[in-house]
């Protein structure tokens, strides 16, 4: 049995689409479905229950997503194993295009779905900037960035010994070595992008910091002062190669640039007091 687990903190607005997309043309019983309500001071659980007896809420009072994914793993009852965020929309067809990659060998334990970003409402600069980012090798090859990571058993066991991260899904990503997952485009993931350029350096800040952790946890587990730490950091040698490619993406790089100063300048001072836990929550992703 497929089952899927969705880590939800005060996400009453949005997790009923999601919800919807996964009942949708499902026969029951369907995937097991586990909401873990962590937090939550608004109605997320309300509208999770009202979706009937194929959705199975949980409560916990503490806002934490790594103990909500702990705590859904207790609830869950098989593999694959889907873990979900709630602000983004994945259907049931798709859910079905991972397992079956998932199911086709045992050297692939992790996979996830294309990404589509709908900029229609966005603000320019936001379009300009995710243009580019969805170009580049490590964001089109890793599995982070969409909301959305199937894992085997083999592979659930993989990340049930990473530390709390703030970037849990880049970690998770990086857990596996390139044969070992797999971007599936069959399937695919709708995650919305901020709306306003304000949010969008909120959630490039919050990378930034939790790029910044997950490396300093990396540096603990290397086994030499210079053994080499898997990235999915860009480089300038990134951007310069798709310059070449594409030359009409220089005003885009331009923003990408100035984006990504700015998220290294507002994200020094949690990283200097190791503060990793402040979550920069985008707010204009999850209006209706």
């Amino acid at each position: 049995m497929t089952s899927i687990v969705i880590p939800a903190h005060n996400e009453g607005r949005v997790i009923g689409r999601l919800l919807d997309a996964l009942l949708t043309e499902t026969p029951a019983p369907g995937p097991d479905i586990v909401v873990v309500c962590n937090g939550c001071t608004d109605d997320t659980a309300a509208v999770a229950a009202a979706r009937g007896p194929r959705v199975r809420v949980v409560e916990i009072p503490t806002p934490s997503k790594h103990q909500a994914l702990r705590v859904g793993d207790e609830h869950a009852r098989g593999f694959p194993r889907l873990y979900v965020d709630a602000d983004v929309v994945v259907g049931a067809a798709d859910v079905r295009a991972l397992a079956d990659a998932l199911a086709a060998g045992p050297a692939l334990l992790a996979a996830a779905p294309g990404r589509d970003i709908p900029l229609t409402g966005c603000a320019w600069p936001v379009r300009a900037y995710y243009r580019v980012w969805q170009l580049l090798p490590a964001v089109r090859e890793g599995l982070f960035g969409r909301g959305v990571i199937a894992v085997t058993e083999p592979g659930h066991a993989r990340l049930a010994v990473l530390p709390p991260l703030m970037a849990d899904d880049l970690a998770a990503s990086l857990a596996f070595a390139p044969g070992e997952r797999r971007v599936v485009e069959a399937a695919r993931v709708v995650v919305l992008p901020p709306r306003t350029w304000g949010d969008l350096i909120k959630r490039r800040v919050r990378a930034a910091t939790s790029s910044a952790e997950l490396e300093r946890f990396q540096a603990t587990r290397a086994s030499g002062p210079t053994a080499p730490q898997p990235s999915a950091r860009t480089g300038t040698g990134d951007l310069r190669a798709l310059l070449r490619a594409q030359p009409r993406l220089l005003p885009g790089v331009a923003v990408f640039v100035v984006a990504a100063l700015a998220a290294r300048r507002g994200a020094r001072k949690a990283i200097r007091s190791g503060d990793f836990s402040t979550w920069l929550r985008d707010e204009s992703s999850r209006q209706g």
